[in-house]
Protein backbone atom coordinates (compact mmCIF):
# COMPACT_ATOMS: atom_id res chain seq x y z
CA UNK A 1 0.00 0.00 0.00
CA UNK A 2 1.18 3.44 -0.59
CA UNK A 3 -0.28 6.92 0.76
CA UNK A 4 1.27 10.10 0.14
CA UNK A 5 3.83 8.69 -2.34
CA UNK A 6 5.29 6.57 0.84
CA UNK A 7 5.00 2.59 0.24
CA UNK A 8 4.41 0.62 3.90
CA UNK A 9 6.19 -2.51 3.30
CA UNK A 10 4.49 -5.68 4.81
CA UNK A 11 6.20 -7.88 7.07
CA UNK A 12 8.02 -9.99 4.05
CA UNK A 13 9.42 -6.75 2.08
CA UNK A 14 10.84 -5.44 5.56
CA UNK A 15 12.26 -9.12 6.33
CA UNK A 16 13.65 -9.49 2.63
CA UNK A 17 15.58 -6.02 3.20
CA UNK A 18 16.53 -6.58 6.45
CA UNK A 19 17.80 -9.94 7.67
CA UNK A 20 20.72 -11.89 6.22
CA UNK A 21 20.53 -15.09 4.48
CA UNK A 22 21.40 -17.41 7.96
CA UNK A 23 18.80 -15.54 9.91
CA UNK A 24 15.06 -17.67 9.94
CA UNK A 25 12.91 -15.83 6.93
CA UNK A 26 9.44 -16.17 8.68
CA UNK A 27 8.41 -17.12 5.22
CA UNK A 28 10.36 -20.16 5.16
CA UNK A 29 8.28 -21.20 8.27
CA UNK A 30 7.56 -24.89 8.73
CA UNK A 31 4.47 -23.86 9.44
CA UNK A 32 2.55 -25.26 12.82
CA UNK A 33 1.03 -28.53 14.21
CA UNK A 34 -2.37 -27.18 13.34
CA UNK A 35 -2.54 -25.51 10.28
CA UNK A 36 -4.24 -21.80 10.32
CA UNK A 37 -4.98 -19.36 7.75
CA UNK A 38 -2.50 -16.59 7.39
CA UNK A 39 -2.74 -12.54 9.35
CA UNK A 40 -3.38 -10.02 7.45
CA UNK A 41 -0.72 -8.13 9.24
CA UNK A 42 1.37 -9.81 11.60
CA UNK A 43 4.29 -12.61 10.80
CA UNK A 44 3.84 -16.38 12.02
CA UNK A 45 6.73 -15.41 14.37
CA UNK A 46 4.65 -11.59 15.32
CA UNK A 47 1.75 -13.72 16.24
CA UNK A 48 3.48 -16.45 18.37
CA UNK A 49 5.24 -13.42 20.40
CA UNK A 50 1.83 -12.20 20.92
CA UNK A 51 0.63 -15.44 22.03
CA UNK A 52 3.48 -15.85 24.62
CA UNK A 53 2.85 -12.45 26.17
CA UNK A 54 -1.29 -13.38 26.02
CA UNK A 55 -0.41 -16.72 28.01
CA UNK A 56 -1.43 -17.48 31.69
CA UNK A 57 1.85 -18.98 32.23
CA UNK A 58 3.59 -15.59 31.16
CA UNK A 59 1.41 -13.05 33.26
CA UNK A 60 2.25 -15.88 36.50
CA UNK A 61 6.40 -15.29 35.74
CA UNK A 62 5.34 -11.79 37.48
CA UNK A 63 5.10 -13.76 41.33
CA UNK A 64 7.69 -16.65 40.36
CA UNK A 65 10.95 -16.27 41.95
CA UNK A 66 14.32 -15.57 39.86
CA UNK A 67 16.90 -16.49 42.50
CA UNK A 68 15.30 -14.67 45.21
CA UNK A 69 12.29 -15.49 46.85
CA UNK A 70 9.60 -12.56 48.38
CA UNK A 71 10.93 -13.30 51.50
CA UNK A 72 14.06 -11.45 50.70
CA UNK A 73 12.20 -8.12 49.89
CA UNK A 74 11.03 -6.11 46.69
CA UNK A 75 14.40 -5.06 44.77
CA UNK A 76 15.25 -8.13 43.10
CA UNK A 77 14.60 -9.59 40.43
CA UNK A 78 11.43 -11.99 39.36
CA UNK A 79 10.87 -14.13 36.33
CA UNK A 80 9.17 -11.67 34.88
CA UNK A 81 11.86 -8.77 35.05
CA UNK A 82 14.23 -11.15 34.30
CA UNK A 83 12.64 -12.99 31.19
CA UNK A 84 12.44 -9.05 29.89
CA UNK A 85 15.93 -8.38 30.42
CA UNK A 86 16.72 -10.89 28.44
CA UNK A 87 14.43 -10.04 25.77
CA UNK A 88 16.05 -6.86 25.65
CA UNK A 89 19.53 -7.72 25.34
CA UNK A 90 18.66 -10.79 22.71
CA UNK A 91 16.69 -8.09 20.72
CA UNK A 92 20.07 -5.80 19.97
CA UNK A 93 21.77 -8.90 19.50
CA UNK A 94 19.70 -9.65 16.68
CA UNK A 95 19.72 -6.89 14.96
CA UNK A 96 23.73 -6.29 15.19
CA UNK A 97 23.66 -9.94 13.88
CA UNK A 98 20.63 -9.12 11.07
CA UNK A 99 18.70 -12.25 12.11
CA UNK A 100 14.67 -12.46 12.70
CA UNK A 101 14.19 -10.07 15.69
CA UNK A 102 10.63 -11.18 15.88
CA UNK A 103 11.45 -14.87 16.02
CA UNK A 104 14.17 -14.02 18.57
CA UNK A 105 11.88 -11.65 21.10
CA UNK A 106 9.19 -14.58 20.95
CA UNK A 107 12.27 -17.24 21.89
CA UNK A 108 13.24 -14.79 24.89
CA UNK A 109 9.87 -13.99 26.15
CA UNK A 110 9.22 -17.77 26.12
CA UNK A 111 12.29 -19.60 27.26
CA UNK A 112 11.19 -19.30 31.42
CA UNK A 113 7.38 -19.78 30.64
CA UNK A 114 7.92 -23.76 32.20
CA UNK A 115 9.33 -22.46 35.76
CA UNK A 116 7.59 -23.54 38.44
CA UNK A 117 7.27 -21.62 41.92
CA UNK A 118 10.62 -20.98 43.82
CA UNK A 119 12.59 -21.19 40.64
CA UNK A 120 15.17 -23.84 40.13
CA UNK A 121 14.60 -24.91 43.72
CA UNK A 122 11.16 -25.58 43.09
CA UNK A 123 12.52 -27.63 39.77
CA UNK A 124 14.67 -29.24 42.23
CA UNK A 125 12.14 -30.51 44.20
CA UNK A 126 9.50 -31.63 41.40
CA UNK A 127 12.15 -33.68 39.47
CA UNK A 128 12.69 -35.44 42.62
CA UNK A 129 8.81 -36.40 43.30
CA UNK A 130 8.74 -37.20 39.79
CA UNK A 131 11.55 -39.40 39.12
CA UNK A 132 10.33 -42.73 38.46
CA UNK A 133 7.92 -40.72 35.67
CA UNK A 134 10.17 -38.91 33.75
CA UNK A 135 11.32 -36.32 35.93
CA UNK A 136 10.55 -32.66 35.62
CA UNK A 137 12.81 -29.82 33.68
CA UNK A 138 11.16 -26.43 33.52
CA UNK A 139 12.22 -26.52 29.57
CA UNK A 140 10.37 -29.76 28.54
CA UNK A 141 7.84 -28.21 31.41
CA UNK A 142 7.58 -24.86 28.79
CA UNK A 143 7.05 -27.06 25.77
CA UNK A 144 3.57 -28.78 27.70
CA UNK A 145 2.49 -25.23 28.27
CA UNK A 146 2.98 -24.31 24.38
CA UNK A 147 1.56 -27.43 23.35
CA UNK A 148 -0.91 -28.93 25.61
CA UNK A 149 -2.01 -26.71 29.19
CA UNK A 150 -2.64 -23.45 27.58
CA UNK A 151 -6.23 -23.63 27.07
CA UNK A 152 -6.79 -20.33 25.01
CA UNK A 153 -7.95 -21.33 21.44
CA UNK A 154 -11.16 -23.58 20.67
CA UNK A 155 -9.44 -25.13 17.45
CA UNK A 156 -6.34 -26.71 19.32
CA UNK A 157 -4.63 -27.73 22.63
CA UNK A 158 -1.92 -25.24 23.37
CA UNK A 159 -0.99 -22.52 21.57
CA UNK A 160 -0.11 -23.90 18.67
CA UNK A 161 3.19 -22.24 17.87
CA UNK A 162 5.46 -22.24 15.14
CA UNK A 163 7.55 -25.36 14.70
CA UNK A 164 10.60 -23.02 15.25
CA UNK A 165 9.54 -22.08 18.41
CA UNK A 166 9.10 -25.73 19.40
CA UNK A 167 12.48 -26.68 17.81
CA UNK A 168 13.88 -24.13 19.70
CA UNK A 169 12.47 -24.80 23.08
CA UNK A 170 13.21 -28.47 22.55
CA UNK A 171 16.80 -27.95 22.10
CA UNK A 172 16.66 -26.78 25.54
CA UNK A 173 15.94 -29.97 26.99
CA UNK A 174 19.36 -30.88 25.80
CA UNK A 175 17.92 -34.80 24.95
CA UNK A 176 19.44 -34.84 21.88
CA UNK A 177 16.15 -34.79 19.86
CA UNK A 178 16.17 -31.56 18.76
CA UNK A 179 17.69 -30.38 15.13
CA UNK A 180 21.10 -27.90 15.57
CA UNK A 181 20.17 -24.62 16.84
CA UNK A 182 19.23 -21.83 14.73
CA UNK A 183 21.25 -18.59 15.51
CA UNK A 184 18.06 -17.06 16.75
CA UNK A 185 17.84 -19.73 19.25
CA UNK A 186 21.92 -18.95 20.26
CA UNK A 187 21.20 -15.20 20.57
CA UNK A 188 18.44 -16.32 22.95
CA UNK A 189 20.87 -18.70 25.21
CA UNK A 190 23.40 -15.88 24.93
CA UNK A 191 21.28 -13.52 26.23
CA UNK A 192 20.26 -15.36 28.96
CA UNK A 193 22.96 -15.98 30.02
CA UNK A 194 24.73 -12.74 30.35
CA UNK A 195 21.33 -11.06 32.12
CA UNK A 196 21.84 -14.03 34.57
CA UNK A 197 25.06 -13.82 35.25
CA UNK A 198 24.82 -10.09 35.55
CA UNK A 199 21.77 -9.32 37.82
CA UNK A 200 22.34 -11.85 39.72
CA UNK A 201 25.40 -10.08 40.75
CA UNK A 202 23.37 -6.98 41.01
CA UNK A 203 20.59 -8.68 43.10
CA UNK A 204 23.07 -10.54 45.55
CA UNK A 205 25.21 -6.63 45.80
CA UNK A 206 22.02 -5.29 46.90
CA UNK A 207 20.75 -7.96 49.09
CA UNK A 208 23.77 -8.11 51.29
CA UNK A 209 24.78 -11.31 50.04
CA UNK A 210 27.85 -10.48 48.69
CA UNK A 211 30.17 -6.57 48.38
CA UNK A 212 31.13 -5.18 45.35
CA UNK A 213 34.59 -5.30 46.49
CA UNK A 214 34.47 -9.12 46.83
CA UNK A 215 33.12 -9.09 43.30
CA UNK A 216 36.03 -7.11 42.34
CA UNK A 217 38.73 -9.71 42.60
CA UNK A 218 37.13 -11.63 39.67
CA UNK A 219 38.69 -10.58 35.92
CA UNK A 220 35.50 -10.00 34.46
CA UNK A 221 34.34 -7.41 37.24
CA UNK A 222 37.43 -5.97 37.63
CA UNK A 223 37.85 -4.67 34.29
CA UNK A 224 34.30 -3.51 34.13
CA UNK A 225 35.05 -1.22 36.88
CA UNK A 226 38.16 0.02 35.21
CA UNK A 227 36.28 0.96 32.18
CA UNK A 228 33.64 3.00 34.64
CA UNK A 229 36.28 4.69 36.15
CA UNK A 230 37.88 5.30 32.66
CA UNK A 231 34.39 6.57 31.25
CA UNK A 232 33.63 8.41 34.36
CA UNK A 233 35.94 9.30 36.73
CA UNK A 234 36.43 8.46 40.40
CA UNK A 235 33.19 6.54 41.36
CA UNK A 236 32.43 4.89 44.63
CA UNK A 237 29.75 3.21 46.27
CA UNK A 238 25.77 2.89 44.47
CA UNK A 239 27.50 4.94 41.29
CA UNK A 240 29.92 2.38 41.39
CA UNK A 241 27.88 -0.31 41.28
CA UNK A 242 25.46 0.94 38.46
CA UNK A 243 28.02 1.92 36.30
CA UNK A 244 30.02 -1.65 36.74
CA UNK A 245 26.50 -3.48 36.20
CA UNK A 246 26.20 -1.54 32.87
CA UNK A 247 29.62 -1.80 31.76
CA UNK A 248 29.17 -6.08 32.21
CA UNK A 249 26.16 -6.26 29.76
CA UNK A 250 27.49 -3.88 27.53
CA UNK A 251 30.59 -5.12 26.99
CA UNK A 252 29.59 -8.87 27.13
CA UNK A 253 26.73 -7.63 24.52
CA UNK A 254 29.61 -6.22 21.97
CA UNK A 255 32.18 -8.69 22.68
CA UNK A 256 29.41 -11.18 21.61
CA UNK A 257 29.06 -9.78 18.89
CA UNK A 258 32.47 -9.02 17.52
CA UNK A 259 33.03 -12.56 17.82
CA UNK A 260 30.01 -13.86 16.27
CA UNK A 261 30.73 -11.44 13.37
CA UNK A 262 34.01 -13.74 12.64
CA UNK A 263 32.79 -16.73 12.85
CA UNK A 264 30.07 -16.23 10.50
CA UNK A 265 32.56 -13.95 8.27
CA UNK A 266 35.18 -17.75 9.14
CA UNK A 267 31.85 -19.71 8.21
CA UNK A 268 30.06 -17.73 5.58
CA UNK A 269 26.36 -19.80 5.73
CA UNK A 270 24.47 -18.80 2.85
CA UNK A 271 21.11 -20.64 4.46
CA UNK A 272 19.80 -21.64 7.48
CA UNK A 273 20.37 -25.08 6.57
CA UNK A 274 24.33 -24.23 6.33
CA UNK A 275 24.10 -22.58 9.98
CA UNK A 276 22.52 -26.00 11.40
CA UNK A 277 25.08 -27.91 9.43
CA UNK A 278 27.61 -25.75 11.00
CA UNK A 279 26.09 -26.61 14.45
CA UNK A 280 26.05 -30.23 14.33
CA UNK A 281 28.24 -31.89 16.44
CA UNK A 282 31.28 -34.20 15.56
CA UNK A 283 31.20 -38.02 17.02
CA UNK A 284 28.92 -37.11 20.05
CA UNK A 285 30.55 -34.06 20.65
CA UNK A 286 28.82 -30.82 22.09
CA UNK A 287 26.69 -28.51 19.34
CA UNK A 288 28.76 -25.84 17.84
CA UNK A 289 27.56 -22.43 18.78
CA UNK A 290 28.47 -19.77 15.95
CA UNK A 291 26.59 -17.28 18.87
CA UNK A 292 29.63 -17.75 21.37
CA UNK A 293 32.19 -15.79 22.92
CA UNK A 294 36.16 -15.54 22.99
CA UNK A 295 37.42 -18.17 25.02
CA UNK A 296 38.89 -15.80 27.52
CA UNK A 297 35.68 -14.05 27.85
CA UNK A 298 33.82 -17.49 28.13
CA UNK A 299 36.34 -18.49 31.01
CA UNK A 300 35.82 -15.18 32.80
CA UNK A 301 32.04 -15.76 32.87
CA UNK A 302 32.68 -19.67 34.13
CA UNK A 303 34.78 -18.06 37.61
CA UNK A 304 32.07 -15.27 37.84
CA UNK A 305 29.52 -18.21 37.70
CA UNK A 306 31.42 -20.28 40.37
CA UNK A 307 31.63 -17.47 42.47
CA UNK A 308 27.99 -16.70 42.79
CA UNK A 309 27.03 -20.50 42.90
CA UNK A 310 29.41 -20.60 46.04
CA UNK A 311 28.74 -17.22 47.18
CA UNK A 312 24.92 -16.49 46.38
CA UNK A 313 22.93 -19.85 45.10
CA UNK A 314 24.56 -21.77 48.58
CA UNK A 315 24.67 -18.70 50.37
CA UNK A 316 23.40 -19.85 54.09
CA UNK A 317 20.48 -17.20 54.38
CA UNK A 318 19.35 -18.35 50.70
CA UNK A 319 19.10 -22.27 51.86
CA UNK A 320 17.37 -20.72 55.12
CA UNK A 321 14.29 -19.39 52.99
CA UNK A 322 14.85 -22.42 50.34
CA UNK A 323 14.88 -25.33 52.34
CA UNK A 324 11.38 -24.54 54.28
CA UNK A 325 9.71 -23.05 51.10
CA UNK A 326 10.44 -26.22 48.79
CA UNK A 327 9.24 -28.35 52.05
CA UNK A 328 6.11 -26.45 50.96
CA UNK A 329 6.29 -27.54 47.75
CA UNK A 330 6.52 -30.98 48.34
CA UNK A 331 3.99 -31.57 51.12
CA UNK A 332 1.20 -29.42 48.81
CA UNK A 333 1.98 -31.99 46.42
CA UNK A 334 1.67 -34.72 48.64
CA UNK A 335 -1.64 -33.52 49.27
CA UNK A 336 -3.12 -33.67 45.73
CA UNK A 337 -1.51 -36.30 45.02
CA UNK A 338 -3.77 -37.84 47.34
CA UNK A 339 -6.48 -35.92 46.83
CA UNK A 340 -6.77 -36.10 42.94
CA UNK A 341 -10.04 -35.24 42.91
CA UNK A 342 -9.63 -31.57 44.48
CA UNK A 343 -7.32 -30.81 41.05
CA UNK A 344 -8.95 -28.22 38.87
CA UNK A 345 -11.38 -29.61 36.13
CA UNK A 346 -8.59 -29.80 33.41
CA UNK A 347 -6.15 -31.61 35.54
CA UNK A 348 -8.24 -34.10 36.62
CA UNK A 349 -9.40 -34.82 33.35
CA UNK A 350 -5.61 -35.77 32.28
CA UNK A 351 -4.93 -37.09 35.28
CA UNK A 352 -7.33 -40.31 33.76
CA UNK A 353 -4.79 -40.36 30.76
CA UNK A 354 -1.85 -38.94 32.17
CA UNK A 355 -1.73 -40.28 35.60
CA UNK A 356 -1.95 -38.50 39.26
CA UNK A 357 1.80 -37.61 39.43
CA UNK A 358 2.24 -36.04 36.82
CA UNK A 359 -0.64 -33.43 36.28
CA UNK A 360 -0.52 -32.42 39.93
CA UNK A 361 2.93 -31.32 38.94
CA UNK A 362 1.74 -29.67 35.79
CA UNK A 363 -1.04 -27.75 38.49
CA UNK A 364 1.75 -27.20 40.81
CA UNK A 365 4.24 -25.88 38.47
CA UNK A 366 2.07 -22.98 37.16
CA UNK A 367 1.86 -21.65 40.48
CA UNK A 368 3.44 -18.54 41.63
CA UNK A 369 5.32 -18.01 44.77
CA UNK A 370 2.67 -16.96 46.62
CA UNK A 371 -0.31 -18.97 45.39
CA UNK A 372 1.98 -22.04 46.51
CA UNK A 373 2.19 -20.33 49.98
CA UNK A 374 -1.72 -19.37 50.37
CA UNK A 375 -2.75 -23.02 49.29
CA UNK A 376 -0.57 -25.39 51.05
CA UNK A 377 -1.94 -22.93 54.70
CA UNK A 378 -5.38 -23.55 52.89
CA UNK A 379 -4.54 -27.62 52.39
CA UNK A 380 -2.62 -28.80 55.19
CA UNK A 381 -3.92 -26.08 57.61
CA UNK A 382 0.09 -24.97 58.01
Amino acid sequence: MTIAGFEIPDWRSREAAVLAPWAMHAADSTGRVHAEQPHRFRSPYQRDRDRIVHSAAFRRLAHKTQVFTGYHGDYHRSRLTHTLEVTNIARTLARALAVNEDLVETLALAHDIGHPPLGHAGEDVLAELLRDEGGFNHNAQALRIMELLEARYPEFPGLNLSREVLDAQATRKKDGTAPAPLLETQVVDAADSIAYDTHDADDAIELGLVTLDELLDLPLVADAAARARDRFGPLTGGDLKRAVIHELVDFQVAELVRTSLATLEEIAPRSVADVRDAGRPVEGGPIRRIVCHAPAVAAAKRELERFLFERVYRSGRVIDVRVPAQQKLAELFAWYRDHIDQLPPSYRERAEALGGLRSTADYIAGMTDRFLETEHARRTGR
